[in-house]
């Protein structure tokens, strides 16, 4: 590799330590590398804003950025609150009932829109409904946060890997809903069970607190049925374009953006308040970030990785894709699967050209990555967006969460869901 490529290299695993260990801000890592890789010439201001391969990926930004907006007004209309009032008592107040409730429509609800802006919403929920219950609030805070990363692998819009792998990878809404859907659906269920002995001691029933909780109303908490009809509509809309994608051929950030604005320009919503919810760290974050690994990608690094990985799976494709499962569910645990997917991403690229489609065909690697990043995510506090958003809520409601605290419960269901990931791509892809 050439000097400039050793640099690259130096920058872009310090931005990345600084990531992992959280030293200082994502967002001011990711800038900073950026800002270095730049300064250094390893890509420049046309290579990094306007290249489809090496630059910013502008689909992934406005993806977010408009279903951001769309859960914002959503957010508004007091729906979520209307559902965990509504989980309560259809749970008649029993512990174990209300979390798989939650847990249910937290799978659910990330698998429509994200599963960073779900726990927002869904979190201070909890803290309400576990409170009128006398319950302990963490057990359910981490059981629905599991819930999400494992509801959201489901669907092209609802990990954030997935955006990037799809980006990357081409592929459809449709794909994600045939390929990863089916297997989450059972993961679920399989949590749902584990969720039985792993909280156990947080299953109190209360028989006073619970008839308090059945006499709430909940379609008091519907603020603007109005806005939330017009809100309905447009992600029903909104979705439906995403399935018919091979149909319409609107990329799914013009079928978000174009949701946004019919939603804001039809409903009596401010500018202000539909952007209000939009996490701005998150999307610059991606943008430092993709700027970063492009520039690996412009000096040649990447390449040499991929080649190496060629190597040494040597055509062997059950190898490739099972190793590929497990490291990336371990290097996730780790460190946050944002960035690792964005750096992987491009070596999965090589490695399916490589293949040539024999062995399984020519996607197996990428629901292996997939697979492996959403679910590995889990393992750990650090290794989903999804974990540090939970944490910190629950740290500034007074109730914060240990890393090993949530460690002892995410280990143990990263292992489970992973495990059953691999008869899953071994029957349908590579036997």
């Amino acid at each position: 590799m050439s000097f400039v490529a050793w640099v690259a290299t130096a920058v872009f695993v310090c931005a990345y330590v600084l990531i992992a260990t959280e030293k200082i801000h994502r967002v001011a890592a990711a800038l900073g590398g950026a800002g270095i890789m730049l300064l250094i010439h390893a890509t420049d201001a046309e290579t990094a804003f306007f290249d489809e391969h090496t630059g910013i990926d502008w689909n992934v930004i406005f993806l977010l950025l408009g279903m951001m907006v769309i859960v914002g007004v959503l957010k508004q209309t007091g729906v979520f609150e209307y559902l965990a009032i509504w989980a309560a008592k259809r749970a008649k107040g029993r512990p174990y009932q209300l979390m798989v409730l939650l847990v249910v429509i937290t799978a659910i609800a990330s698998a429509l829109l994200d599963n960073v802006t779900t726990v927002l919403l869904i979190a201070p929920v909890t803290f309400l409904v576990c409170e009128r219950l006398a319950l302990p609030v963490i057990p359910y805070l981490i059981a629905e946060v599991l819930a999400s990363n494992i509801g959201g692998a489901a669907t092209l819009v609802g990990d954030p890997p997935n955006i990037i792998i799809a980006s990357r990878a081409d592929l459809s809404f449709n794909d994600f809903l045939v390929h990863m859907a089916p297997l989450v659906v059972v993961l679920l269920a399989v949590f749902i069970l584990l969720c039985r002995v792993l909280f156990r001691d947080a299953f109190r029933y209360d028989p006073d607190r619970a008839a308090e909780i059945m006499s709430l109303n909940e379609r008091e908490a519907i603020k603007d049925r109005r806005l939330l009809t017009q809100s309905l509509v447009v992600l029903a809309v909104v979705m439906a374009a995403f399935v018919l994608h091979p149909v319409l051929h609107y990329e799914p950030s013009v079928v978000a953006i174009l949701g946004a604005g019919i939603l804001v320009a039809a409903t009596k919503v401010t500018t202000q308040e539909a952007i209000s919810e939009v996490e701005w760290p998150t999307l610059t974050f991606f943008a430092g970030l993709f700027v970063m690994v492009g520039a690996l990608v412009h000096t040649g690094v990447i390449g040499q990785l991929s080649q190496a990985a060629v190597s040494a799976t040597a055509g062997q494709p059950e190898l490739t894709a099972l190793g590929l499962l497990g490291g990336s569910a371990v290097v996730s645990a780790i460190v946050d699967n944002i960035p690792y997917v964005a750096t992987m991403s491009p070596i999965v690229e090589q490695l399916v050209h490589a293949d040539g489609g024999t062995g399984g065909g020519p996607h197996v690697l990428w629901w292996a990555l997939a697979f492996g990043a959403d679910l590995g995510g889990n393992a750990t506090a650090v290794g989903a967006a999804a974990n540090v958003v939970v944490l910190g809520i629950a740290a500034r409601n007074g109730h914060p969460i240990s890393f090993w605290q949530f460690t002892k419960y995410g280990l143990i269901v990263t292992v489970v869901t992973i495990v059953l990931c691999v008869p899953y791509l071994w029957l349908r892809y590579l036997v």
